[in-house]
């Protein structure tokens, strides 16, 4: 795969009337994103409030994680965790806006980030990066950062449904990568991490392929990706984790890029991972509201496990 030309990501196609709320919304990023940032977040919370009130079954999807996520809260901590993290997902729609279309200058303002020598490391090692990230709010301010301090990335993406909205997704994270691979096109991957390149992997979500294990998230066992040992094996990648959070108030948002794991990849995909999840846990901790809880991150579980989402 190469990287995507202009004409690729043209909108010129996207003229039909089913395609009008998606030029709504792009305009509406493009307005909030000129917007002042204490304006940005409190219409990114309302439309979460919004949001907590119209999506029932995503309501309920949270409300489930987060009792086997956090069983030691009482429903009181956890009932305002749900309003939290639907704020925080509202947030993250106006956070398209900013990574997408503020200016760099902007964005050096807004995003703090520390460890940008780790990525180094691979470089000076002649080895690639497997870069490890999670379905955290703030995604895209806190990656498009990059444009500024590592151009060139190679990242995976989920192609979406409306071609309109994949290929407006694909126009903003444009700014800074190099090319963009379909999850499902792991040789492409692979080629890239051959080539030497720094490459974002997002395996956190729920994993049914062959390379997934039956491990535990928060405590409660979760069908797993394991792949990223096998990957960082046949690409010679020093694999990186790369965590962000939106900051208390109007503080901005925090990128830490920490040192790469211990002894990752060895020849145990299992113990990989497990050092992977337990970074991951700890990092949600600081701000358990912005991690993707909307997601069923419990699926597909085995028999005798129960179905946590029976009926949704």
């Amino acid at each position: 795969m190469t990287a995507s030309t202009g004409d690729d990501l043209s909108l010129a196609r996207f003229r039909a009337p089913r395609y009008w709320p998606t030029w709504i919304l792009l305009g509406a990023l493009k307005l909030v994103a000129k917007l002042p940032f204490p304006v940005q977040l409190a219409l990114g919370r309302g439309l979460g409030n919004a949001l907590r009130v119209l999506l029932r079954k995503r309501r309920k999807v949270v409300e489930i994680n987060l009792a086997a996520c956090f069983p030691e809260l009482s429903a009181a901590d956890r009932a305002d965790l749900l309003r939290r993290h639907f704020e925080a997902l509202g947030m993250s729609f106006v956070e398209m806006g900013i990574g997408w279309f503020s200016p760099v200058s902007r964005l050096r303002k807004l995003v703090r980030v520390e460890g940008i020598e780790h990525f180094a490391r691979a470089r000076a090692e002649g080895r690639s990066a497997l870069v490890l990230s999670a379905h955290l709010t703030p995604l895209e301010t806190c990656f498009a950062i990059l444009i500024d301090l590592w151009p060139g990335i190679s990242c995976m993406y989920r192609p979406q449904r409306n071609a309109m909205m994949d290929t407006l997704i694909r126009r903003g994270r444009s700014r800074f990568t190099y090319e963009q691979i379909p999850r499902d096109n792991v040789r492409a991957l692979v080629k890239a991490l051959k080539r030497g390149r720094t490459v974002v992997y997002l395996p956190d979500q729920t994993y049914l392929g062959n390379q997934s294990e039956l491990m535990t998230f928060f405590g409660e066992p979760a069908l797993t990706n394991t792949a990223m040992t096998k990957l960082a094996q046949v690409g010679n990648a020093l694999v990186i984790p790369y965590l962000f959070r939106r900051l208390p108030g109007t503080a901005g948002y925090e990128v830490k890029i920490l040192p790469p794991l211990d002894g990752v990849p060895s020849d145990d995909p299992i113990r990989d991972t497990r050092l992977w999840l337990d970074v991951l846990e700890a990092h949600i901790r600081t701000a358990p509201e912005q991690y993707l809880w909307i997601y069923k991150k419990f699926k597909g579980r085995p028999p005798p496990l129960p179905n946590l989402y029976d009926g949704l």
